[in-house]
C-alpha cells in the first residue's frame, strides 16, 4: 500500500498583504510538518491557478489540507475538487490586524467561495477550521483530522479474521465481505475454527513454550487451572498467534461457544484476551464489526480495547455496567487485583480472564452498527469509567455516562443497537466523528 499522503494548498492572489500571508504560509508549514513531517507542502504560495496546476500534477493524497492564505475565487478550489477524490479540510487564517486600514488577508471570503465550490461538487462532508497556526483549537483541530485521515488510509491495509460462525441468534456480528471491502476499505478473510482447534490439538506443548511463560506472566493465578485445559489454552494461543502472524490479520472475530467447550473441550476466552494484550483487536461471538469497532478504537487510543455488554445501569450513579465472559487485555485489569484467571461462569471450565478494569477519567463508548437497510451508522458516547470492582464472575467496567442513563439505554435499543460496544480508554469521540464523515456514514452520538 502506498505511504499516507497529505498534500497542503495554500491558495491566494498577490493584491493582497503578502508579508502578512508569507509569514501564516510558513507558520502553517511548520505546524503541519511537525504533525506529519512527510507531508507534501509547496515552496511557495499558490498565488496563480498556472502555480496551483502544476503543484497539483501528479500527486495522490489522502488528505488535502486546503488554506485561503488570502482571498481567492471559487476557481481556485473547483480546480483542487475536481482533481481529487480526497478528504478536504478548509483552513481559514484570521484577519492579522484590525485597525481601519487596509484588507490584509480575506481569508474568509475565500473560505465561504471554496465552501460554495465543494457544496455544488462533494457529497462527504467538509472539515473545517478558522484560526491562525499558534492557536491550540487550531493545533488540536488538525491532529484530530490528521488521525482520522490516516486511519481511513490505513483501513485498506487491515485483514480482519472471521473465525467460524455467528451463534444462532447472533447474526448482528455477521459481515459480508463485499460491504466491509466497500464501505471500509477492510479485507474480510474466513476460516473455520475447527481449523485451528485441529492444529493446537495436534501441537507438542514444548513447540508453545514461549507461548506458556507469556501467559503465566500475565494471568495470574493461571496455575490453579487444571493441567490439561491449561496446556490445551496455550497450545490454542500458540496456533492463533501464528496464524495471525502468518497471514498478517489485525483483528479476528471468533466463535466461542459452544465448540470450544464441546468440541476442544477449553475456552476461547483467555487467548482472545492475551490477543487483545498483543494489539490484535479480538472479538468474542464472531462479531465482525465489534472487531473492527475495537480496532479503530486501539488504533486511536494506542491502548487495547474492551468489547462488553451492556447488562446493568444504576439511575443514582448514572452508569452503564459492560461484561464479558472474560476475554479482556490483561493491561486493562485494577492494579489491586491484576489479570486474575478463572472459569467460564456457566460452563466452569477455564482459564478465563476474571477481573474489575482499571478506571479512567476520559472513555469513548463506541459500535459499528449496521442499520436494516444495509447502510452503516457510528455510535459514539463520551463517558468516565470508575474506579469499580469486578461486578459478576468474567470481567466488566462500569461507565458513568453524561445523558441520563435510563433514557439513553431506553433509546439505544429502541434504536435497534447491536448488544456489543467497545469502550476506549481516551475520549475520541471528535476523530470518529471525523472518520464517519470520511466514510460518509452516520454519526449518532448519545
Amino acid at each position: 500500500m502506498k505511504n499516507f499522503e497529505i498534500l497542503y494548498v495554500p491558495i491566494g492572489v498577490p493584491t493582497f498583504h503578502l508579508e502578512s500571508a508569507e509569514k501564516a504560509f510558513k507558520d502553517s508549514i511548520e505546524l503541519i510538518t511537525s504533525i506529519e513531517k512527510d507531508a507534501i507542502v509547496p515552496s511557495e504560495m499558490l498565488l496563480s491557478l498556472d502555480l496551483l496546476k502544476t503543484f497539483l500534477k501528479d500527486k495522490n493524497p489522502d488528505l488535502i489540507i486546503l488554506q485561503n492564505v488570502t482571498f481567492a475565487n471559487s476557481a481556485f478550489a473547483t480546480e483542487v475538487f475536481k482533481t481529487f477524490d480526497s478528504p478536504v479540510l478548509l483552513w481559514t487564517l484570521r484577519e492579522p490586524v484590525i485597525d481601519g486600514g487596509r484588507l490584509r488577508l480575506n481569508s474568509l471570503t475565500g473560505a465561504f467561495s471554496a465552501g460554495y465550490a465543494y457544496k455544488a461538487m462533494k457529497t462527504m462532508p467538509l472539515q473545517y477550521m478558522y484560526g491562525f497556526p499558534q492557536e491550540t483549537e487550531i493545533q488540536t483541530k488538525l491532529k484530530q483530522v490528521i488521525a482520522a485521515a490516516k486511519l481511513k488510509h490505513q483501513l485498506k491495509d487491515v485483514n480482519l479474521l472471521m473465525i467460524g460462525h455467528t451463534p444462532q441468534g447472533f447474526g448482528f456480528g455477521r459481515a459480508l465481505d463485499l460491504e466491509m471491502a466497500s464501505v471500509f476499505g477492510v479485507n474480510l478473510l474466513a476460516i473455520e475454527s475447527r481449523e485451528l482447534t485441529n492444529i493446537a490439538k495436534n501441537m507438542d506443548l514444548s513447540s508453545a513454550q514461549k507461548e506458556n511463560d507469556e501467559a503465566h506472566q500475565k494471568m495470574k493465578k493461571l496455575d490453579e487451572t487444571p493441567t490439561k485445559n491449561r496446556q490445551d489454552f496455550v497450545k490454542l494461543y500458540k496456533a492463533y498467534k501464528d496464524y495471525i502472524e502468518k497471514n498478517n490479520i489485525h483483528a479476528i472475530a471468533s466463535r466461542c461457544w459452544p465448540d470450544f467447550f464441546t468440541d476442544y473441550g477449553t475456552p476461547v476466552c483467555g487467548v482472545l484476551g492475551m490477543l487483545n494484550d498483543q494489539n490484535i483487536a479480538a472479538a468474542c461471538e464472531t462479531d465482525a464489526y465489534g472487531a473492527l469497532s475495537m480496532y479503530i478504537g486501539q488504533q486511536l487510543t494506542q491502548t487495547p480495547t474492551y468489547l462488553g455488554d451492556p447488562v446493568s445501569l444504576d439511575e443514582d450513579e448514572n452508569t452503564i455496567t459492560f461484561w464479558h465472559c472474560g476475554t479482556s487485555a490483561c493491561s486493562l485489569a485494577r492494579v489491586d487485583t491484576g489479570a486474575l484467571t478463572g472459569v467460564h461462569p456457566n460452563r466452569k471450565i477455564g482459564p478465563t480472564m476474571e477481573f474489575g478494569l482499571r478506571p479512567s477519567e476520559k472513555a469513548t463508548i463506541f459500535r459499528i452498527g449496521r442499520k436494516p437497510d444495509g447502510s452503516f451508522r457510528f455510535f459514539i458516547a463520551q463517558g468516565e469509567i470508575l474506579d469499580k470492582p469486578k461486578q459478576f464472575l468474567g470481567t466488566s467496567m462500569v461507565v458513568k455516562v453524561s445523558n441520563p442513563v435510563k433514557q439513553m439505554i431506553t433509546s439505544m435499543i429502541k434504536e435497534g443497537w447491536e448488544p456489543h460496544f467497545a469502550v476506549l480508554y481516551g475520549d475520541v469521540s471528535v476523530e470518529l466523528s471525523i472518520l464517519a464523515d470520511f466514510l460518509s456514514l452516520e454519526i449518532v452520538k448519545y
